[in-house]
């Protein structure tokens, strides 16, 4: 006697959780990665003798070769049958960049280094955001875009444990050295994921033709015109034009104090901020299944305003590292929120990538400018006033958020253990 069929969605269960799984561990890996080639660049050059102003406009040269890149990047994605293949190519471009920050800090190589990094970074987010809604579908996609969130921020948390070792104990070149060995886990975890658990069609937002044929992509001129997804962009790169710049005065601060301490202190605030995002981002993303999204972009945004006057209230280094809990909050929220408004915005029009990019090219532009302007502030003013005008441009940030973009989601049940 046969053994009875096993059904099909039964049968597909067990890889598509792999290659889930899979996903996670690649957010995980690549967080690694880039943690090493953020906010310890500003405390690095700064320790190197380095000016605000010099430094914020290196910082400012990576970030405009990732505002010209994004929304490119998205149409690519959005196109691309090989997505793994973009995020193992991306992640190989920032292992260049991290050898290069590892040499003798010349201006030349600094600024070839932020160039990779520029280049790289606008195609990682959205194809992660692409095999995640290809795999999980969007029923399930906020759940499953909360967990990658998560190992995200455990994959920041662990990277900046091992930097602040490492740091002190063979220097802060030896920061970047890390960043580019941790490129080889990450690019094992991406070659795990299977590429046939990948709806192609989903992945772009459009209707899955494993359901019924897919619906035709929208212009790219009809999504332009849509008035609350462009509220939502702005609103987006007033949060980062406030918010890119002041963990990294923070280190240029110090740095300035006590060089050697400048790379713990920044590990400590990068693991605050993780932590919360660790405990908080895969229930977010069931909170704005379940809940909405509205309220949820309020109350991160209403944090970040707080913590720019906490910054000009405290000194200590204890309350300093306190106040990392608020930018734990409210990146948070940002992280998992922004993109389920995104996907609300484009289910069923194909340009769910586009509009992907759109996002990251208002966030990129908001935080290149924003250590433009910390940089000149504080050379002019100091860090109180620097840190208060950020502040300023954050609650302006807020109302836009309360007064012009509706909720855009519809609450549902959905859970993970669906998939």
């Amino acid at each position: 006697m046969s053994a009875p069929a096993i059904p099909a969605h039964l049968a597909e269960a067990k890889p598509r959780r792999v290659s889930l799984r899979a996903l996670e561990w690649t957010n995980f890996f690549l967080a690694d990665v880039q943690a090493g080639l953020g906010p310890f660049v500003a405390a690095y050059l700064a320790a190197l003798g380095w000016q605000a102003g010099a430094v914020g406009r290196a910082l400012t040269f990576g970030g405009v070769m990732t505002v010209v890149l994004q929304t490119p990047a998205g149409w690519v994605v959005d196109r691309a049958p090989h997505k793994r293949l973009i995020l193992v190519a991306g992640t190989v471009v920032l292992a260049l960049g991290a050898v290069l920050l590892a040499t003798d800090g010349a201006a030349s190589k600094i600024y070839a280094a932020q160039g990779l990094i520029g280049i790289a970074g606008p195609f990682l987010g959205p194809t992660i955001a692409a095999i995640t809604m290809g795999v999980a579908g969007p029923k399930l996609f906020d759940c499953q875009f909360g967990r990658n969130q998560a190992f995200n921020a455990a994959g920041n948390l662990f990277a900046a444990a091992v930097i602040a070792l490492v740091s002190q104990q063979l220097g802060n070149r030896a920061i970047f050295v890390c960043a580019a060995a941790l490129t080889l886990p990450t690019i094992a975890a991406v070659l795990l994921i299977r590429k046939d658990d990948i709806d192609l069609d989903l992945a772009r937002g459009a209707s899955s033709q494993k359901d019924r044929p897919a619906s035709a992509d929208i212009s790219i001129f009809s999504l332009a015109r849509d008035r609350v997804l462009l509220a939502f962009l702005a609103c987006a790169l007033l949060f980062h034009l406030a918010n890119a710049a002041m963990l990294p005065q923070l280190g240029e601060l110090l740095a300035r104090g006590s060089a050697r301490a400048a790379a713990p202190f920044m590990s400590a605030c990068v693991a605050i901020t993780q932590l919360v995002l660790l405990l908080t981002a895969a229930y977010v993303g069931r909170l704005a299944n379940q809940r909405g999204r509205k309220w949820l972009l309020l109350f991160g945004y209403a944090a970040l305003p707080v913590r720019a006057v906490l910054y000009t209230v405290f000194h200590a280094v204890a309350a300093l590292l306190a106040v990392q809990i608020l930018d734990g909050i409210a990146n948070s929220i940002f992280g998992v929120v922004s993109i389920l408004v995104i996907a609300d915005r484009t289910r069923g029009s194909g340009r769910f990538n586009l509009a992907q990019g759109a996002l990251a090219t208002a966030v990129g532009l908001g935080a290149a400018f924003s250590n433009t302007l910390g940089g000149i502030l504080m050379e002019r003013s100091g860090y109180r006033v620097s840190f208060l005008a950020l502040g300023a441009v954050a609650a302006l940030a807020f109302l836009l958020l309360l007064f012009l973009v509706p909720e855009t989601g519809q609450p549902t049940h959905a859970s993970i253990q669906d998939a």
